[in-house]
């Protein structure tokens, strides 16, 4: 199979590790490596790709504004190393990116907000405004609040939880490795790069090393999770070196690397799963003109729904039903039922005024909406 190139792809996250920006020995940024990633973020950007960043490295530089010593953290050590690296990483890209006329927009995630539905569409939603504004989202854990034990550097399978939450075409994690080996590289002078995977098969996941690095303890094994991850979910992944300049330039000079393909794309992915996957709570009987709409490819607006049925919350499936009961198609719709009974039939304006908050103008965002064929009773 012929290896992609970036100018294939419109949306791409860019997962950046703790070992690769934090000098460990002067525990600072190491801002010349900086700067020409920026360069090759920017050249990107102003090509029209839409990026978004996944960055680790504010609980190191949180070690080293506060002067503490080598070694391990305690739970709340680690919290609040973040809470002051978090402020000053934040900065920094700010800062980088900002040298290049480009906007940068901070947020943080739990595990959480990746895996229950309301707070998923939240982040997802920032992330499209962000993007929509040409600003680049800067993604980190948010270290600071997290009960489970705190890794250094193990964002991998975060930030494929980010491409798929962002609907990314690629997903691009920059290592201490220039890709894949069938045999662990640093013991065997034979190892040689495997420059496309086609599908992760139990051998793939087997060839999986160990980490290398005190501050990045993500390994291979992570890369080959998150590369399940991101191509189930239709989003192509690559893992590259990031020890030298300019790595993004690299890769579209045909650098080393590996390439973990996906059949699918995102948008279909997503909609299967919406299809398919999720139990609705719930139905939206809608209007003649609002069947019209969608069947175009419009969004669900508040205006074409004359009757709510069942209890559901936000980022819950509910089904789509036209005025003749035939269903339409299912979505995750983006009101309570309360709230959905509340603006049902009204224009998007009247929105705030009826609820006392400013909402969504959607009441199913077309992302969000998988529409049956015409005529059909299920959209399959």
């Amino acid at each position: 199979m012929a290896r992609p190139s970036l100018e294939q792809f419109r949306r791409i996250v860019v997962k950046v590790g703790s070992s690769l920006l934090i000098d460990s020995d002067a525990g600072e940024v190491r801002a010349a490596w900086l700067a020409a990633l920026a360069t090759d973020l920017a050249k990107l950007h102003g090509a029209g790709r839409e990026l978004l960043i996944v960055s680790s490295g504010s609980i190191a530089l949180g070690r080293s504004r506060l002067k503490l010593p080598r070694g391990a953290l305690k739970l709340e050590e680690s919290q609040a190393a973040a809470a002051v690296g978090q402020i000053a990483l934040a900065r920094i890209w700010s800062e980088v990116l900002g040298h290049h006329g480009i906007g940068a927009g901070q947020i943080l995630v739990t595990l959480q907000d990746t895996e229950e539905r309301r707070r998923y569409l939240n982040a997802r939603s920032t992330m499209a405004k962000l993007l929509e504004w040409r600003a680049v989202p800067v993604i980190n854990e948010n270290d600071t609040v997290a009960t489970n034990e705190i890794r250094y550097g193990d964002n991998d399978r975060l930030a494929a939880r980010v491409a798929t939450m962002a609907s990314a075409d690629l997903l691009i994690l920059l290592s201490d490795i220039d890709g894949l080996y069938d045999a662990p590289p640093a013991g065997n002078p034979d190892a040689k790069l495997i420059p496309i995977v086609e599908t992760v098969t139990s051998e793939i996941e087997a060839m999986a090393g160990a980490a290398e690095s005190e501050l990045s303890r993500g390994g291979m094994r992570t890369k080959i999770e998150a590369a399940k991850i991101a191509t189930t979910a239709g989003t192509h992944m690559l893992i590259a070196s990031g020890k030298i300049e300019h790595p993004l330039q690299a890769i579209s000079d045909g650098g080393r690397c590996t390439w973990f393909l996906t059949p699918a794309n995102p948008v279909t992915a997503r909609k299967r799963w919406i299809a398919g996957s999720l139990e609705p709570k719930g139905t939206l009987t809608i209007d003649a003109g609002a069947v019209a709409a969608l069947r175009a490819g419009k969004s669900l607006l508040p205006a074409g729904v004359i009757r709510v049925d069942g209890q559901f919350a936000r980022g819950d499936a509910v089904v789509v039903r036209g005025p003749d009961t035939h269903e339409i198609g299912r979505g995750l719709v983006a009101y309570d039922a309360e709230d959905a009974e509340k603006i049902r039939g009204r224009s998007s304006p009247d929105i705030t005024v009826i609820l006392g908050v400013s909402g969504r103008a959607e009441m199913i965002h077309r992302d969000d909406l998988v529409i049956g064929p015409s005529g059909a009773s299920s959209p399959g």
